[in-house]
């Protein structure tokens, strides 16, 4: 008799699998010899780091439904392991895994804030706001120890250049200082993604994130030191948990959030497969529903990657989520945007040469 049962994932990994990065000229095919057993857990995977030397560090995007040109991520790859995060297909350009690679071998730009700083003094450079940590979170566990992230907002603060951040980490109040003086200058906003208050949904599907809990602590933490914060409800996973949506946005509010959005689910390339398995191992009761919804909000296809549609989705079901949204942050009071960020203030760095400027 065959057995069918799914391989369990790494304790505090989400991934249960390894898929071969799709531009590897082989692939490797899971086999079972008879001395494991499917039921065992996994060992736990310690995390590996790799150094990505690059020569710049701002990247450009001209995306429709982005609100930002400017980005930097400081790491490739996710401690955090999410299951359904989108950034996991951008593995493969390193020739690693989508799955537990994402997770376990983090790539990291030890030079990145000296790139940054060369950037910004280059005559060429024209000041837009910076969105940091956008493709992973720029304060995952191994932040802690690198502090990379952290040399890259001092840069950043030196030149009062404008930054945005979206992160899940409560490790962002270990910048307070920072933070709070770009705040009181309009040099800064900060959106936390908040995606169940659930604590064991998101123990399983964001396994080594801050629990939801102490996401708003931190929100709140910011805002009573004056820095603007909002939330995300990002992924809006339906039948899984979009009934939590109104939830999420009323404690937010109440940790002091002025604003509010939400996107979609995205399963582009090989999130898909690795979602699905996630849901089939964690959830298996909700996992043809959650598929079902996708495929009605995407015209039969469980992903469409067409600009403005990745993000929300199209027919009645994805209305309906919508409408919910806008009235659930008007009456909260989260429908406001929040105010432009100053350019005016940005200073090119100076050289490090210890010599004075002229003017």
């Amino acid at each position: 008799m065959e057995d069918t049962r799914k391989p369990a994932a790494p304790r505090g990994r989400a991934a249960a699998t390894n898929p071969d990065s799709r531009y590897a000229a082989w692939t490797r095919e899971a086999s079972d010899d008879g001395w494991n057993s499917a039921e065992q857990d996994e060992p736990a995977l310690p995390t590996q780091l790799i150094i990505d030397r690059a020569k710049s560090v701002i990247a450009y995007n001209d995306s429709p439904d982005v609100p930002f040109t400017h980005s930097i991520n400081p790491y490739r790859g996710c401690e955090h392991g999410c299951a359904y995060c989108f950034a996991r297909p951008s593995h493969a350009y390193l020739g690693l895994s989508p799955g537990l690679d994402f997770e376990t071998r983090i790539a990291y730009k030890p030079d990145a804030p000296e790139c940054l700083r060369a950037e910004l003094a280059a005559p060429s450079y024209r000041c837009a706001p910076i969105a940091l940590g956008i493709n992973t979170d720029g304060w995952q566990p191994i932040e802690r120890k690198l502090e990379l992230t952290r040399r890259l907002l001092e840069v950043l603060h030196e030149c009062a250049h404008p930054v945005s951040i979206v992160t899940k980490a409560a490790l962002i109040t270990r910048d307070l200082d920072l933070l709070a003086d770009m705040g009181r200058r309009n040099l800064v906003q900060v959106m936390f993604s908040v995606t169940t208050l659930d604590g064991d949904l998101a123990r399983r599907m964001e396994p080594r994130a801050a629990q939801p809990q102490r996401r708003l602590a931190a929100m709140r933490e910011l805002a009573a030191a004056g820095v603007p914060v909002g939330v995300l409800f990002a992924p809006l996973i339906p039948a899984l948990n979009e009934h939590e949506m109104e939830a999420v946005l009323a404690a937010a509010r109440d940790a002091g959030a002025t604003n509010a959005g939400y996107v979609l689910l995205r399963l582009p390339r090989e999130v898909g497969p690795l979602f699905k398995d996630w849901l089939q191992r964690m959830e298996p009761g909700k996992a043809e529903h959650v598929m079902s919804r996708m495929r009605q909000m995407h015209g039969g296809k469980e992903y469409d990657s067409n600009f403005g549609q990745r993000m929300r989705g199209s027919g009645p079901f994805a209305d309906l989520l919508a409408q919910r949204f806008r009235l659930a942050a008007t009456r909260l009071g989260l429908d406001r945007r929040l105010a432009a960020l100053d350019l005016t203030q940005f200073r090119p760095p100076r050289a490090a040469t210890g010599q004075m400027e002229l003017f």
